[in-house]
């Protein structure tokens, strides 16, 4: 008879299949509850899912939301993944969607006490100087207490809910059994991929629930950022670790989550949004490993400041993803083809990375593209409304036949939940004024091989001609960030780029400006000069140079 696996092997649908088979009082059970709570829900979509009236819809995504967290931690999960996915839902399901929580009542004192003993080999009276007898916080996969250690630190203890594994296999060969047989009847834009969708989410649910791999994911996320104290992760106590139970440093800070809050502790909003949306941006188009649930319960504003940059503390490192180099250079050719308004190279870009299949004929989705994000940018990057585009985006993924391909699942979420953080704190930011003058500087430095290619694509036309109103747009989106930008930065690593060895390529697409057509063109060239002469002027490097002496002058 087949027998359970471990979490350690991972998420294996047709092991689990087999072992759930021949085990058919669980099967019988669990299935009539899933299918008399489903089947409620699946009858009243059927009879009013097509209604235009949005109140029926509103109360439609309520019940959702209400049968959803009523079948526990697999379906609440479920539920989150299904609130970034506007190529599956309804947009304005979507809404009541991203609203579900996974705050559940505590499981019993003694049980994480016999887990604990269990794992670690020891009580917990044992292990550390000081244990609570109730948990900071549960949730729907464990609970957190906060623990004092024998040389008086602070811990988090993370512990596991009890048979929790054998949960997530039952429900998810479940949910993929009646997602592949009804997915088809569902009022949803579910198309091809489905259970490559199910599957790509039960692989990232079994690796958030073994312990031991959250500790690498940890530390990992610890040493890319060890070099910006402006992003804190905790310390992982190995010996105090396991499977399922999961001990780091204590984090002495307060949520993102209430702007009042925060300013009653003399701590800045945008400063701290600036953090997180610059540190995101880093995760995925640098590192290419980024923290894919970067909700307001797994940020922490901490006291001081480098910068014009706040403190923030990451926490909870059991969802975490990679990201391709290909992806990477992608995503950053996107959002310069978004600023310069070239739709159709944006919608190669979709092509490119699988959210459009190859054959698609791209011609009807560029006008909609344009109409969805030009009018959204406006003449400002600053007036760039993302949470409209969003709604506009969702209704167009529903039109078009946009797909997410299973890869981008978690990229989707830590970008949804990182726009929704900002936006709780400060309804008018605009994630575009943080993102562009990050994607223009580096490329503006030329520091990677990568970002020099892309510099090329972006300054030069096909003809080879010097595109001088990309490099002005460039230059003027680092400056508009603030009266204090340091400029001096910019032309440092311009100057490093034109006139060192990783500049051969730029030298040579300017020469050959130069001479086209049997004739010399020195109208690009003389642009260029007074491009710079204007952008660094002595008067603005004084300035940058004044704020770099004296940053509580950039920071009034």
């Amino acid at each position: 008879m087949p027998a359970l696996s471990s979490a350690a092997n991972g998420y294996q649908p047709a092991a689990d299949l087999r072992w759930l088979l021949f085990r058919p009082w669980l099967l019988a059970s669990r299935l009539a509850t899933v299918l008399w709570q489903l089947g409620s829900l699946g009858l009243v979509l059927l009879v009013q899912g097509n209604s235009s009236d949005k109140a029926v819809q509103r109360r439609l995504a309520e019940r959702i939301l209400h049968t959803l967290t009523a079948l526990g931690p697999c379906f609440i999960k479920v539920g989150q993944a299904l609130s970034t996915r506007p190529d599956l839902v309804r947009r304005d399901w979507l809404e009541q969607l991203t609203r579900l929580q996974d705050n559940l009542p505590a499981f019993p004192h003694d049980v994480a006490l016999a887990t604990i003993e269990a794992e670690l080999g020891a009580p917990a009276s044992q292990l550390f100087a000081e244990f609570p007898d109730y948990p900071m916080a549960a949730a729907s996969l464990g609970q957190v207490y906060r623990a004092r250690l024998a040389d008086g630190h602070w811990v988090a203890v993370k512990v596991q809910r009890p048979g929790l594994e054998r949960i997530l296999r039952r429900d998810l060969v479940l949910i993929r059994l009646l997602a592949t047989l009804t997915g088809p009847l569902l009022p949803l834009n579910l198309g091809f991929g489905l259970t490559e969708i199910i599957d790509e989410f039960g692989r990232s649910l079994f690796e958030e629930i073994d312990y031991r791999r959250e500790a690498d994911n940890a530390e990992r996320f610890a040493a890319l950022f060890a070099g910006h104290p402006e992003v804190h992760v905790p310390a992982v106590e190995r010996h105090l670790s396991g499977e399922r139970v999961l001990t780091t440093s204590w984090i002495h800070g307060t949520k993102l989550q209430e702007r009042q809050v925060l300013e009653g502790q003399r701590l800045d909003p945008a400063a701290l949004i600036r953090t997180c949306v610059v540190s995101g941006l880093r995760q995925l188009l640098e590192f290419g490993y980024f923290h894919a649930d970067p909700h307001p319960g797994n940020l922490f504003a901490l006291p001081g400041r480098t910068g014009a940059m706040g403190h923030v503390g990451y926490v909870d490192f059991g969802m975490m993803d990679s990201i391709t180099d290909a992806d990477r250079l992608t995503l950053t050719s996107a959002v310069v083809h978004l600023i310069n308004r070239d739709f159709r190279a944006l919608a190669e870009d979709f092509v490119q990375l699988g959210f459009l299949h190859p054959s698609t004929d791209l011609e009807p989705i560029i006008p909609a593209l344009e109409e969805v994000l030009g009018g959204a940018i406006g003449e400002n990057v600053g007036d760039f409304n993302f949470k409209a585009v969003t709604d506009r985006f969702s209704e167009l993924m529903y039109d078009y036949p946009f797909r997410v391909p299973a890869r981008f699942a978690l990229i989707i979420r830590a970008v949804v939940s990182q726009e929704g953080l900002a936006m709780r704190l400060d309804p008018s930011f605009r994630i575009l004024q943080v993102a562009y003058p990050y994607v223009a500087r580096r490329l503006l430095a030329g520091d990677t091989a990568e970002m020099r290619e892309k510099l090329l694509d972006v300054l030069f036309d096909q003809q080879g001609r010097l595109r001088i109103e990309r490099l002005e747009s460039l230059l003027a989106v680092v400056e508009g960030e603030g009266p204090s930008t340091d400029l001096l930065p910019v032309m440092g690593s311009g100057l490093k780029l034109l006139l060192g060895p990783d500049g051969g390529s730029l030298r040579q697409r300017l020469l050959l400006t130069l001479v086209q057509g049997d004739r010399l063109h020195t109208e690009d060239l003389r642009a260029l000069a007074g491009l710079v002469r204007r952008t660094f002027s002595p008067r603005k490097l004084a300035g940058g140079m004044l704020a770099r002496l004296n940053p509580l002058a950039s920071a009034a």
